[in-house]
């Protein structure tokens, strides 16, 4: 396989179709381990504004060139088959950046056509939301997650490589005013360099009607700087947190939801942290992704995609491309298995899988 900076060049030949072997009578897209797909993740983009340590290299991903992107009714055409055929209920549209992509509203407004009853939720660093979220809303989006590491500027621009929080900010407050705070979830990587800023970053949370989580980093980096020994965990990031908050348990509502609560200071405000790594929930996992080129990944760190653009684009019938889609699921892995003495990071990094 030849690699660029976490993007394969070669997948599973569109004529191969995975194995399915035992697989059950059924349209839901299950897995040999009991676990049912109904969350996607759709990439739409590999590019983005910021450069974070923990996802993109300094030079951002290479480029993909335009004819290999899944079109705006391509998008629409697999989130209707999703919906429709397949039991997804929720789909959130990521990137790199998804609002660095120029159609991005009308993505949106295809799909909220296609599965006109599936609320469709967006991860995006703001950076550009001020002048989209109330056309994102007037489109059928109906939610975002922003993604806010700290709010101390210069550690900001550190770990971003760009100074651009008040960008982030001002996206934010537009988020609020469009109505997309339904409610605005942030997401915070745990890093080294903004530990310490956590308690602060909480605290403007509760302050901004936000709702917070924090994720342990993941060796899905493109400089493949991650190491073990370095992350910080979600034990390091709950003491942190109680220096300033007293924190009581609440677990998950949802066995396939990826944060467990806390609740701040007696509630009703809950903190969540993501902790992929050492309370890691791939037994519950309900997600399918697709990447911006248009193939199946049932695993943030299974390198196997089965390629759909193809079947799109050669006049496969809905039916069909739903058939391979189940089929690309049902391979599915067990979890990451990072605690392996054989683990293998992934080729893609994570700019280039999608959130």
């Amino acid at each position: 396989m030849s690699v660029a900076l976490g993007i394969p060049v070669r997948r599973r030949d569109p004529g191969e179709r995975p194995d399915t072997t035992g697989r059950p009578e059924t349209d839901a897209l299950v897995d040999r381990f009991g676990r049912t797909a109904h969350d996607l993740r759709i990439s739409i983009t590999e590019k983005c504004s910021l450069r974070c340590t923990y996802c993109m290299p300094e030079e951002g991903l290479p480029s993909i060139p335009k004819d290999e992107l899944l079109t705006p009714a391509e998008i629409a055409r697999l989130v209707g088959i999703a919906a429709r055929d397949l039991g997804v209920r929720e789909v959130r549209f990521t990137g790199g950046e998804p609002l660095t992509r120029g159609d991005v509203v009308e993505i949106v407004a295809l799909a909220h056509a296609a599965a006109p009853g599936i609320p469709l939720a967006m991860t995006t660093n703001a950076i550009g939301l001020d002048r989209l979220a109330a056309p994102l809303r007037d489109a059928g989006l109906t939610r975002v997650n922003i993604s806010l590491d700290t709010l101390d500027r210069e550690h900001f621009a550190e770990l971003t490589r760009r100074d651009r929080l008040p960008r982030v900010l001002d996206g934010i407050d537009a988020a609020h005013a469009a109505g997309l705070a339904r409610p605005l979830k942030i997401n915070a990587v745990a890093m080294r360099a903004t530990v310490d800023d956590a308690p602060a970053l909480l605290a403007w949370c509760l302050e901004h009607d936000a709702q917070l989580r924090f994720i342990e980093q993941m060796p899905l980096d493109a400089d493949e700087a991650w190491r073990r020994e370095h992350m910080v965990t979600a034990a390091e990031l709950l003491a942190a947190l109680r220096t300033r908050f007293e924190l009581t348990p609440v677990g998950r509502d949802d066995p396939s939801a990826p944060a467990e609560e806390w609740r701040v200071d007696g509630g009703p405000a809950t903190v969540g942290i993501i902790a992929s790594v050492t309370r890691n929930f791939c037994a519950a996992c309900d997600r399918t992704r697709l990447t911006a080129q248009g193939t199946v990944r049932s695993c943030l760190f299974g390198d196997d995609e089965t390629d759909l653009r193809h079947l799109l684009r050669s006049g496969a019938s809905d039916a069909g491309i739903a058939d391979r889609w189940r089929a690309a699921m049902w391979g599915k892995q067990a979890g990451h298995g990072i605690d392996a003495a054989d683990f293998a990071r992934p080729v893609r990094s994570m700019g280039a899988i999608g959130g």
